[in-house]
C-alpha cells in the first residue's frame, strides 16, 4: 500500500459528516428546520387569523353568531375562520382526540424514519417527510392545546369551495401528493449502493488509490529495481549505464589479450 492510499484510506465509512445511523448531520438538519419553519408559520397564522378575525364557520365546538368571510383574492381566497375537531379539512368531525393520538404515532414513525433511513434516500424524499412532520405538529399543538384545529382559508369559485384548511393542512397535502409522485416515478436522486460519507473508502470497504501514484515515468520504483533476483542492481549498488556503442569497448576490456601485447587476439 502506498502513501497515497493511506492517505485517502484513512478514513473509513464511519467518518466524514456521518453522525447517526442512516442518515448525515445536514440532512437531518434540512429536515428538521423545514418542519420546524412549517410549524412556525402554521402556529403564527393561526394565532393572528383567532385574534383578528370572527368565526365564519358554524361548530359544536364554540356556539357563536357568525361573520361574512373576508375577501383576499377577490372571492377566490378568502379568510372563513372555523374550529375544527376532526381531521385535515374539517372530516371525520368529533374525533379530536383519536387523530391527536394517531398524529403522536405518525410523528414518531416520520422521525425514526429520517433518522435512521434518511441518508439513503433522495432530497427530495426528505423534504417530502419534513412538510409532512411540520404539518401534523403544527396541526397537533391545536388539538393539545384547544382540543380542535383552526381553520381559516376558504378558496373556491362562487358556490363551489374547496374545504376550509389551514397552512398546515396544506404542507400535509402537498407532501401526500409529492409521495404519490415518488411512489409512481420512484425516488430520484437517491444515492447509490456503496457510496458513503464524505472521506468514505472505496466501496465495499477496501481503501481508494489515486490514479498514477505508482509506476508513472521517471519513478524509481520500477519492476526489478532493487530486487538481485531480477536481475536488477541491488541497494546501494550503481545500475549499468553503459550505451548503446559501448558494448564493444566492454567487450575488449573483459577479453583476454595477446602474450606479446599488441592487443591482436592470438
Amino acid at each position: 500500500m502506498t502513501a497515497t492510499e493511506v492517505g485517502h484510506g484513512g478514513r473509513g465509512a464511519t467518518g466524514g459528516r456521518r453522525a447517526v445511523a442512516g442518515t448525515t448531520w445536514p440532512r437531518l438538519a434540512l429536515f428538521i428546520g423545514l418542519a420546524a419553519a412549517v410549524v412556525i408559520a402554521d402556529q403564527v397564522s393561526k394565532a393572528w387569523v383567532d385574534r383578528s378575525f370572527a368565526l365564519s364557520r358554524a361548530s359544536d365546538v364554540v356556539a357563536a353568531p357568525l361573520a361574512p368571510p373576508t375577501p383576499v383574492i377577490g372571492d377566490f381566497v378568502r379568510i372563513a375562520k372555523g374550529y375544527n375537531n376532526g381531521a385535515i379539512f374539517s372530516l371525520f368531525g368529533s374525533s379530536a382526540s383519536f387523530f391527536a393520538i394517531a398524529s403522536l404515532v405518525a410523528i414518531a414513525v416520520i422521525l425514526w424514519y429520517e433518522i435512521t433511513r434518511g441518508g439513503r434516500a433522495s432530497i427530495l424524499l426528505t423534504l417530502t417527510l419534513g412538510l409532512l412532520m411540520g404539518g401534523a405538529i403544527g396541526n397537533e399543538i391545536d388539538r393539545l392545546r384547544l382540543g380542535y384545529v383552526i381553520d381559516f382559508v376558504d378558496m373556491g369559485i362562487g358556490t363551489w369551495r374547496w374545504y376550509t384548511f389551514n397552512v398546515a393542512d396544506a404542507s400535509i397535502s402537498v407532501s401526500i401528493v409529492l409521495l404519490l409522485v415518488i411512489g409512481i416515478v420512484g425516488d430520484v436522486g437517491r444515492p447509490q449502493e456503496g457510496s458513503g460519507a464524505v472521506g468514505a473508502g472505496a466501496p465495499g470497504g477496501g481503501t481508494a488509490s489515486v490514479p498514477g501514484d505508482r509506476n508513472v515515468p521517471g519513478d524509481r520504483n520500477v519492476p526489478g529495481a532493487g530486487d538481485p533476483s531480477a536481475g536488477g542492481p541491488s541497494a546501494g549498488e550503481p545500475a549499468d549505464t553503459a550505451g548503446p556503442g559501448d558494448s564493444g569497448a566492454a567487450a575488449g576490456t573483459a577479453a583476454p589479450t595477446g602474450a606479446g601485447g599488441g592487443g591482436r587476439p592470438g
